[in-house]
């Protein structure tokens, strides 16, 4: 059982990049199935399923980005607890969060299911592609709660700084639904359907062995109503601004969507394969920022501030060159991969026009998302919130629809990369700022 913090000495670009290797391998995992998943779709030959699936996805982006939001929180605070030695009130704040994300996730997944025609509507999905989402989001919204107690177990496994049992989470998720799609899809012929089928296979794995980890550790309490009334304010502290925060990407990446959906159904197709294509090739973006919360919090809680401004300055550096190397990587690889999805016309124009060009959003994306991790964790949660619906509301629909208006399609995707720019070099220079002024406030009680 570990019980010592892990994170509290050491070599601290050591602890970042084994943390982030680790969570790399189970969530690019992820993403590799994904895109696997939605290439498989691709196969059968009809663009109005890809289209569909990727409506489907786009709604499903909501309550990923709140199961994101009440993973942070519970991370951040039994790091901190476990980091400052304060075992039993990390316990009782591991049962109490798991209860709350549970219930929430399942609020959500309800709402948004009675409400799934509208949602579509609001997205512009119309004919067949809207019946395609319909229908996947009829077997994917029910196991929402799933989803989020299995991100916060393994939130919950990472704050006690065990990086393998965590990166098994999503690692053996991936492997039953790089099993079951091909099965289903092609095998059963259930196509879509299929798709769907094999996502909420890979949640219960996700619950399971994220169970089995938190249990190696000893880590979760048994909740009652006096743990739930002492844990909902701290808890719902973090967890409210940072769902605020998460939902303000699909907000406005729903946006883009709905402006992007005019130019057809070949447009609404290369968006699905671009979403496909950027957690895949960025993925160790997002581990990064999972990783580096945990690290944060220990040090934090346990009183080294000097280690948390190296653990943040050393993501940052790490983030700028992995982005660098991948867009360098994706500027040549474009043609194979639009030929790969058997991407024609205007999918194939602006597939190959997001990895030449447009993804240079991700080295000012990945800065956003560091920056929100440390805000996160260094007790400033209402800062992401800020900047991401900054991004969501001035970035996206001024400069999208400018663009789009001016240069099509591919102008509404620069806008994207404009507007991702803005607010990412803002919250980047915000940070260092709060880092300062942790410094010069511990330096006067010293």
């Amino acid at each position: 059982m570990t019980q010592k913090p892990v994170f509290v000495e050491g070599s601290m670009i050591r602890h970042v990049l084994v943390m982030t290797a680790s969570s790399s391998v189970g969530l690019v995992a992820i993403f590799v199935v994904d895109f696997l998943s939605l290439l498989y779709v691709s196969w059968l030959g009809d663009p109005a399923l890809t289209a569909g699936v990727g409506y489907a996805t786009q709604v499903l982006f909501f309550t990923m980005s709140a199961n994101i939001g009440l993973s942070i929180a519970i991370t951040a605070l039994v790091a901190r607890a476990v980091g400052a030695g304060r075992r039993d009130d990390a316990r009782r704040i591991a049962g109490s969060g798991l209860l709350l994300t549970t219930v929430f996730a399942a609020a959500l997944a309800l709402f948004l299911f009675v409400y799934r025609d509208k949602a579509l509507d609001l997205l512009g999905a119309q004919g067949e592609p809207h019946d395609v989402a319909r229908r996947f989001l009829a077997i994917t919204l029910p196991a929402n709660p799933l989803m989020a107690l299995g991100m916060a177990l393994q939130g919950l496994i990472r704050a006690c700084g065990d990086a393998r049992r965590a990166m098994y989470v999503t690692l053996f998720g991936a492997i039953a639904t790089a099993i079951l799609d091909p099965l289903l899809i092609f095998g059963l012929h259930f196509g879509v359907i299929g798709a769907a089928m094999s996502t909420v296979v890979s949640r219960c794995v996700f619950v399971a062995v994220g169970a089995w980890g938190a249990r190696a550790h000893a880590i979760v309490g048994k909740p009652d109503g006096a743990a739930l009334a002492k844990d909902l304010s701290p808890l719902f502290a973090i967890a409210g601004p940072a769902i605020l925060t998460n939902l303000a990407t699909p907000v406005g990446t729903s946006y883009s969507m709905r402006i992007l959906s005019s130019f057809g159904e070949q447009a609404v197709a290369a968006v699905a394969i671009i979403d496909r294509i950027s957690p895949t090739a960025f993925g160790v973006l997002f581990a990064l920022t999972g990783a580096i919360g945990p690290i944060i919090g220990q040090n934090l809680g346990a009183g080294q501030f000097s280690r948390v401004h190296r653990a943040v300055s050393d993501s940052f550096a790490l983030t700028i060159g992995y982005v660098l190397t991948v867009w360098a990587m994706l500027y040549f690889a474009a043609p194979f991969i639009a030929d790969l999805f058997n991407a024609q016309g205007e999918t194939r124009a602006l597939v190959i026009f997001f990895c030449k060009y447009a993804v240079v959003m991700w080295v000012f994306l990945g800065g956003l998302f560091v920056a929100n991790a440390a805000f996160n964790n260094l007790g400033y949660p209402f800062l992401p919130t800020v900047f991401n619906w900054g991004r969501a509301t001035i970035g996206m629909m001024i400069f999208v629809p400018l663009g789009a208006k001016y240069y099509g399609a591919e102008g509404g995707l620069m806008g994207v990369a404009l507007g991702s720019a803005i607010f990412g070099l803002a919250a980047v220079i915000a940070c260092f700022a709060v880092l300062r002024r942790i410094a010069r406030r511990n330096a006067a009680a010293a």
